[in-house]
């Protein structure tokens, strides 16, 4: 595919007309110089479709370790041997002080992330309740990554003021039981589905670089396209000891930069966001995942990894011609 067809599709796209599989597969086999043609056409729908400006969002890991999920990436999985913290849930006021830090950092959502397949009690969803309702009252926008979830449950956290909830699918149906045996994938989509019809906003990606093909990393994006999220998470294999993909290092700084162009081009108008193990995977060139299509960064730390200081990565985003987005309540 040449420049001349690279701009056309681009005008396509633009237009509201959905990449086709067959272009889509087109451009994974681009070399590094049609790869910078995609960045450059991914960034021009970018910037049609989202702006010149950068999200930022933080999260807490509220509840840790003890999960009875055995995802292969996940170092909170009870059958794997890993150093990841357990505890119970953090008390509201632990969740105040991290959402302050994040608001401080420039962060306009905060998110309560919990391990484990769901909530199961009253307790528990009183507890999130509560932290939620925390957020708000600092002006940050609250969202929530607490598992499978029914209607009920997502009402009463949409009335405490939820309205983003995240729930990854992880990677292409294909490949999924590769990844997770301990629950299906349908039970993921369904909460999803759930989330959407209640009225919240849904934040839904998840992470490449696990074994996947190519044709599965299309193969997920068309998926999530299908669903049609207001977000996608983009994150990347860390890959870490006591896990079953510990040692798997496939992804290169420039197949990050394509997923990414990719996702862009294939959901043109959700807010893509690098996440967890970009500084990993990207490295020194996590700046041009911004012109990639990125139009959201996740900054501080992760669930159990350390992220890297906001203050680079406010640096980068003004750096590359950028602005912070506003934080709206």
């Amino acid at each position: 595919m040449n420049r001349s067809e690279l701009a056309t599709l681009g005008n396509t796209i633009i237009e509201g007309e959905r990449l086709r599989i067959e272009h889509a597969r087109s451009l994974v086999a681009l070399d590094i110089t049609g790869l910078l043609d995609l960045i450059g056409l991914a960034n021009r729908v970018r910037l049609k479709r989202k702006g010149g400006t950068v999200s930022l969002c933080a999260i807490i890991n509220a509840r840790s370790g003890r999960c009875s999920e055995d995802c292969a990436f996940c170092t909170q999985s009870a059958h794997y041997d890993t150093d990841a913290p357990e505890y119970d849930m953090v008390s509201t006021d632990t969740i105040i002080e991290a959402a302050r830090r994040a608001r401080q950092a420039g962060a306009a959502r905060f998110s309560i992330v919990t391990s484990g397949l769901g909530l199961d009690t009253p307790a528990e969803v009183s507890e999130v309740t509560a932290g939620i309702r925390a957020i708000r009252r600092e002006g940050l926008r609250a969202c929530a990554s607490v598992g499978v979830l029914d209607t009920k449950k997502l009402e009463e956290l949409k009335k405490a003021g939820l309205t983003r909830y995240h729930h990854n699918l992880e990677t292409a149906p294909s490949f999924f039981p590769e990844i997770c045996t301990t629950h299906n994938y349908k039970d993921d989509v369904e909460t999803v589905k759930i989330a959407r019809s209640m009225g919240l906003e849904v934040c839904c990606g998840g992470i490449f670089g696990m074994g996947e093909s190519w044709e599965q990393r299309i193969e997920f994006l068309y998926f999530l396209a299908d669903i049609g999220p207001d977000s996608v998470p983009m994150n990347f294999l860390n890959p870490i000891p006591g896990t079953p993909l510990d040692g798997k290092t496939e992804l290169t700084p420039l197949d990050c930069l394509k997923i990414i162009a990719l996702a862009r081009l294939i959901l043109p108008g959700a807010d893509i966001v690098l996440c967890g193990g970009r500084e990993v995977n990207l490295r020194d060139l996590q700046a041009m995942a911004l012109f990639a299509g990125a139009n959201g960064l996740m900054i501080g730390d992760y669930l159990t990894t350390p992220g890297r200081p906001p203050e680079p990565d406010r640096k980068m985003i003004w750096d590359a011609g950028f602005d912070i987005g506003e934080i709206s309540a």
